[in-house]
């Protein structure tokens, strides 16, 4: 079918439909927040509405042509795999990554109930309207409408509505067991865009992230007698700072950063202080600064890490040499035989990617947002979004884009806006169409 046709077949979003869709999805998100232990998700309430739009349209009900799958690792954490056929063999693309659970949300700390769609105008306002409960609406409307439409498509269309993706603490449970058993082989052949980003434009690059937690143990004593102690706020003070000249020495800003488009490079920073508590007069005996090291795709993950160890072991063998604060700071009490000393552990890291920018999906999604939007103009960040780099690792074309906004992802009053998934729909027609030539 020619671009032309296809375009004026799937026509626009059905905005009353989709709105009454996320209607219903916002209305289980408090069900399926991902914060375990406290709260594990129960993503078969939302596709429990998914599948009550498409099923009717697919060879399971004999109503139509899709092939839906609704696949299950994990009670009532299923995800969704949806198939418009095409004529052509091997000939496909993808829409993947709409997750069907949600970050937290404290009622009391929203302007609104997160738990409920409210309409302001353009404004669709909820837990998961942007992140990613307004997508996994988009998608399903998109199928819907392929479904009612029936054009006849050289390439087949499939969607991927996926569980677990705000939380990795629990694995196998989405895209990670969708991938390990092989369901997902066949859209290598073809792009796949990862829709769960933001404001309109390709993101083309996206950070890893390495957290990490520094331990400090020193000697506690009275602060009033400083000297007979050792002061493991000071060493972890002055070991961090060590540690992050270091690593802003040896992983510096790198050229392909400027060609992506990183707002900006990669960096390490604390976050979190902790310690056992004590009295205002008492140097405690150890404390533990956490955080984080984001990093562009371009630096390796094991890499860093193993430089953190070598800046550790280092400083912890020269301890004595480490700059103090003040005439008794200090981190050796040789009268007693005491050494202060930091170690360093990981919490499970996330790489970062760097989409392929040569590759067909980029340059049919570029087109497509400088038709629709108006203009084109990629970007990365050093935020981390799960899965898509061992995607990109297993053989994908991964591109990402997405229809919510930016300032609202993961945020207290979140909100997207109709006009922008209307045009996200408009965006996903078009790629749809310039991949039939």
């Amino acid at each position: 079918m020619d671009t032309t046709n296809v375009k004026n077949v799937l026509g626009e979003l059905n905005r009353d439909a989709f709105v009454t869709l996320l209607s219903k999805l916002i209305g289980e998100s408090k069900y399926v927040q991902n914060n375990p232990p406290d709260l594990i998700p129960q993503e078969d309430r939302v596709a429990n509405h998914v599948l009550d739009v498409l099923l009717p349209y697919s060879t399971t009900t004999g109503g139509g042509q899709l092939i839906v799958n609704h696949i299950t690792y994990f009670q009532n954490r299923g995800n969704i795999i949806v198939e418009y056929p095409g004529t052509v063999p091997g000939k496909i693309l993808s829409f993947v990554g709409c997750h069907m659970d949600v970050v937290t949300a404290n009622p009391d700390d929203w302007e609104f109930d997160p738990f409920s769609l409210s309409v302001d105008g353009d404004k669709l306002r909820g837990r998961g309207t942007t992140d990613c409960l307004g997508h996994v609406a988009l998608v399903t409307e998109l199928m819907r409408k392929l479904a009612e439409t029936k054009p006849k498509l050289k390439s087949t269309v499939v969607a991927v509505f996926i569980a677990n993706e705000e939380n990795s603490s629990i694995v196998g449970v989405g895209i990670d067991a969708l991938v390990k058993n092989g369901l997902l082989n066949k859209l290598k052949q073809g792009p796949l865009f990862w829709i769960d980003t933001a404001d309109k434009q390709p993101c083309i690059g996206t950070g890893g992230m390495i957290p990490w937690k520094l331990h400090a143990t020193g000697k506690l004593f009275h602060s009033g007698l400083a000297h007979k102690a050792i002061n493991p706020l000071e060493l972890a003070m002055e070991a961090l700072k060590e540690i992050q000249l270091r690593f802003y020495r040896d992983f510096p800003p790198h050229p392909k950063e400027e060609v992506y488009g990183f707002a900006t490079p990669s960096t390490m920073k604390p976050t979190q202080w902790s310690y056992p508590g004590g009295g205002i007069n008492q140097i405690p005996a150890e404390c533990t600064i956490s955080g984080d090291v984001r990093l562009t795709p371009f630096y390796s993950i094991e890499d860093v890490m193993k430089k953190l160890q070598e800046y550790v072991d280092d400083i912890n063998s020269n301890i004595d040499k480490l700059d103090s604060r003040g005439p008794v700071s200090k981190y050796v009490l040789p009268d007693e035989n005491l050494r202060g000393r930091i170690s360093i552990k990981f919490e499970e890291p996330m790489s970062g990617v760097a989409c392929n920018l040569d590759s067909v999906g980029f340059h049919v999604l570029c087109k497509a947002t400088k038709d629709v939007v108006g203009h084109v103009k990629p970007y990365s960040i050093t935020g981390s979004l799960p899965l898509i780099r061992e995607l990109q690792d297993e053989g994908f074309d991964v591109q990402t884009a997405g229809y919510g906004l930016m300032v609202t992802y993961h945020a207290k009053n979140e909100y997207c806006l109709l006009s922008d998934m209307a045009q996200g729909y408009q965006v996903f027609v078009s790629i749809i169409s310039q991949l039939e030539d």
